[in-house]
């Protein structure tokens, strides 16, 4: 601060959380790093996304190739792909969803532990698309959706920034430490 905007020390017209801009920027410099448990707790969650192989139509394809060395999504941390929902904490839904599957994809859902998140990839997929019959169901009916991806198909970028989305999301939930331990 050059000039205050009255007349006295300029001490007194300084911003109270100065000293602790200055303090954690003395703490870094020292090797320090300053966090919450939140956020170290969502830093881990976020880097270590496992998405379940769940490919219904044309869209799987896209989700298989995002995987790939082209697209690499193991630079986000995601590309360990799980076969069993135990082991998995996204569900990828890719491509339509049928009035059948519908129970399968719930249950498939309620065995993932938690926390868990779900990405709904292509037209079909959140509004049944150009496939807009009796037989088909939005998935968003059946479980929550975290993160919709439009297209038809869409392309692995797309999917990849859904997967930045979903990363943004997770590193900004509040009350991880009481969830984890059970105080929520």
């Amino acid at each position: 601060m050059d000039k205050p905007f009255a007349s006295g020390p300029a001490e007194l017209f300084t911003r109270i959380d100065d000293y602790s801009v200055s303090n954690a920027a003395a703490a870094a410099s020292e090797g320090i790093v300053l966090t919450t448990l939140d956020k170290a707790v969502n830093w881990a969650r976020k880097n270590s996304i496992w998405p379940m192989t769940f490919g219904l139509a044309c869209c799987a394809i896209e989700m298989m190739s995002m995987s790939a060395s082209r697209f690499d999504i193991a630079r986000f941390g995601a590309e360990v792909f799980r076969g069993s929902p135990r082991q998995s904490d996204l569900m990828i839904i890719a491509g339509r969803v049928s009035n059948k599957m519908a129970p399968v994809i719930r249950h498939l859902y309620q065995q993932m532990p938690e926390p868990k998140w779900v990405i709904s990839m292509g037209a079909c997929a959140t509004s049944t698309g150009v496939f807009n019959n009796y037989a088909l169901i939005p998935v968003n009916q059946i479980i929550p959706v975290d993160v919709f991806v439009p297209g038809c198909p869409p392309r692995p970028e797309q999917l990849i920034y859904a997967l930045m989305m979903l990363q943004d999301k997770i590193q900004g939930a509040s009350g991880t430490v009481r969830q984890v331990l059970n105080l929520a």
